[in-house]
């Protein structure tokens, strides 16, 4: 089995009052870093941004792959067509949003582990702790067509509603799979809570 992990992070940060929430410094570095390097134990990270030479780039470790989406206004759909189609078709592919300054490692690794224990599912999908879906979300090969017919800003839900009878869900600690920070209060009320 070889896993890719898809990174969107083309997004405007348009609630942020002129701040860039990927840039937001969580464990002492920025949430775009962190994020990018719990993954790139995982396989091939690819992580999607306005245009190759976006002030984002500049915080990704060294190897992290970047997918310039030109239409990254439409919203998480084009990040997603985008990423995708830059990937190996033979690599199943984990999707987890830049903006989850929660995740973990062992969260990651977590999900990469259901594929081998629930091995009849298609998807295998991070919740909270009390069953909500979150991310990640890892998606088999087989579905991965699913993506290149994605539009708007729903994300992969179309793909998640046709499997949902192959879906199996991940339990993760607490909130984590569900928590993103969107904009400078929610940040403020996060940082609070981690005091």
């Amino acid at each position: 089995m070889s896993v890719a992990i898809l990174i969107p992070a083309a997004g405007a940060s348009s609630r942020m009052a002129g701040r860039d929430k990927l840039l937001e410094r969580v464990d002492g570095q920025p949430l775009l870093r962190r994020i990018v390097a719990l993954c790139m134990p995982h396989g091939p990270v690819f992580v999607t941004l306005p245009e190759a030479d976006h002030p984002r780039a500049a915080v990704l470790p060294q190897g992290a792959r970047i997918v310039a989406v030109p239409d990254w206004q439409e919203g998480m759909s084009a990040s997603l067509r985008a990423g995708n189609a830059a990937i190996p078709a033979a690599h199943d592919l984990i999707v987890l949003p830049a903006d989850m300054p929660e995740i973990t490692g062992a969260d990651i690794a977590r999900v990469v582990a259901a594929r081998v224990s629930a091995p009849d599912a298609l998807i295998w999908q991070a919740t909270t702790q009390d069953g909500t879906p979150g991310h990640p979300v890892l998606f088999d090969a087989s579905v991965r067509d699913g993506f290149a017919g994605l539009g708007g800003d729903t994300g992969a839900r179309a793909i998640l509603s046709a499997h949902g009878g192959r879906r199996h869900l991940v339990p993760l600690p607490g909130q984590r799979a569900r928590v993103d920070l969107d904009t400078p209060e929610d940040w403020a009320r996060w940082r609070q809570t981690r005091q």
